[in-house]
């Protein structure tokens, strides 16, 4: 399976680089070029990593630092807030 479409990176190519030592989305990219054009692949790699061993990526580092629930299993996300239609100058 692909991961980076824009460098036709696989996701055994990823692994290979995270056995070899590379524990960042950085270091993936010096060896693959993986997450150096679009950017829409550095969250599977940021995945990949974590599975792997790796540290979490910061923004999940940061949530758990604060106490904020993992979003993909919160029962009951927060509601949003109330949409107040503009008015015309």
């Amino acid at each position: 399976m692909y991961v980076c479409m824009c460098h036709a990176v696989t996701e055994d190519q990823v692994k290979k680089a995270i056995d070899a030592g590379a524990n960042s989305p950085r270091q993936i990219a010096k060896g693959c070029k993986a997450g150096t054009d679009c950017g829409s692949c550095v969250r599977r790699i940021q995945a990949l990593l974590g599975e792997h061993g790796a540290r979490p990526c910061p923004t999940a580092r940061l949530a758990a630092k604060l106490g904020l629930a993992d979003p993909e299993t919160q029962d009951d996300p927060a509601p949003s807030a109330p949409v107040v239609p503009l008015r015309a100058a």
